[in-house]
């Protein structure tokens, strides 16, 4: 059978299908190689690591205009709801940690092409209520509602 033999990788729309994953979950997963190989240069008593907060900022104001009030608005209320969390990059996106684990994180729709930007929750986060809970919220926009909404949460999953 000379000749008859294809190849195993695609082109195009098929080959996000055949690798499962977009070319923005791809993206993200490079970003979180790069994030973990800076962590890693970072332990040297000679290499200066850059300040995580600064750098989630960074990526933030990187934002379109929707996303980057969305963000700016969600640093403020982690910040002041639980300054026990630290901020990070997770997967090129702003995150916030308890002793080194994501406990919640944000997903702009920008950067995953989606109508709406995403609030997640981690494993770690200790919103376990019942047998069954949310661990991710859509943002559009933010009331006074849905801010005092978002603090308790976080407050809940730093606790």
């Amino acid at each position: 059978m000379k000749g008859t033999q294809t190849t195993a990788r695609t082109t195009g729309a098929a080959e996000e299908q055949a690798d499962g994953f977009t070319d923005a979950e791809r993206d993200a997963i490079k970003e979180r190689a790069r994030e973990l190989r800076a962590a890693g240069r970072g332990r040297g008593a000679r290499t200066v690591k850059p300040d995580p907060e600064v750098e989630v900022l960074a990526k933030i104001a990187e934002m379109e205009d929707a996303d980057r009030a969305l963000a700016e608005r969600l640093h403020a209320i982690v910040k002041a709801g639980a300054p026990e969390l630290s901020p990070k990059l997770w997967y090129g996106m702003p995150a916030y940690a308890k002793a080194g684990k994501v406990v919640c994180f944000f997903q702009s729709a920008q950067k995953f092409k989606t109508r709406y930007a995403t609030l997640g929750f981690s494993d770690p986060a200790n919103l376990d209520e019942g047998t069954m809970w949310p661990t991710s919220y859509a943002l559009t926009k933010l009331t006074p509602a849905d801010e005092a909404l978002i603090a308790e949460l976080i407050r809940k999953a730093a606790g």
